[in-house]
């Protein structure tokens, strides 16, 4: 059965793909970003090999691709910002009960953004898990929506440009791409994480006392 649903949508990508081309990864990722539903990792590792590696085209046409899928990201994850921000919290609650998330941690991560904004939008869009999530607390934080798209933007091309270039890389064997993501999510989340708290920690920095202390302490010495 699994199998059948892989081969189908297989066939389905390289249709659309030897149809539209890149516009077509642009499509899918607006789609993907949207919904949440395609994954990632399978249209742009696919589109690495089949766009650009079985073509023979150079391997600097991966950073261009990456453009065409971080704008489709973008637009996508764009609807979802809207749907939270016009729709509120009730909007987002039924959607909540429907896919039985739990409200509580909608409600976390609002207040999260409401408290790092658009830097969280960034380091976001680099996580498997949250990266298509993200968009729901910057619409109901109300982040303005320039700044919002931007740092989609830059997030979800870095994520795809490498998705892209490791399709291109790897190949025939493309789709091992999805299982080392899978493999290794753990990993991939703790350093989404610790990348977030290094920009929190930068950020901020003036308002920790530990390093308030320290860099008081450097001027001392330097005025001795």
């Amino acid at each position: 059965m699994l199998d059948q649903i892989e081969a189908t949508i297989l066939s389905a990508l390289q249709t659309i793909f030897d149809q539209f081309g890149w516009a077509g990864v642009f499509g899918l990722m607006v789609f993907e970003n949207a919904t949440g539903i395609t994954p990632s990792e399978v249209i742009l590792a696919f589109a690495g090999w089949m766009l650009i590696e079985r073509h023979g085209i150079a391997p600097s046409f991966i950073l261009l691709g990456g453009i065409y899928a971080g704008l489709g990201s973008a637009v996508g994850a764009s609807i979802t910002y809207w749907v939270a921000r016009i729709g509120g919290r009730p909007m987002i609650d039924r959607f909540a009960k429907f896919f039985r998330l739990d409200p509580s941690l909608i409600a976390k991560s609002e207040d999260q953004m409401h408290k790092w904004g658009t830097g969280l939008v960034l380091i976001g869009r680099v996580i498997p898990g949250i990266r298509t999530l993200v968009s729901i607390p910057a619409g109901l934080a109300k982040i303005p929506f320039s700044k919002f798209f931007f740092a989609t933007f830059i997030g979800a091309y870095i994520w795809c440009t490498l998705l892209i270039g490791a399709g291109y890389i790897l190949g025939h064997e493309w789709m091992l791409v999805s299982g080392y993501i899978k493999q290794h999510l753990p990993l991939v989340a703790a350093l989404g994480l610790f990348a977030i708290g290094a920009y929190i920690i930068f950020k901020h920095r003036k308002r920790i006392p530990a390093l308030t202390w320290t860099k008081t302490k450097k001027m001392d010495q330097t005025e001795l």
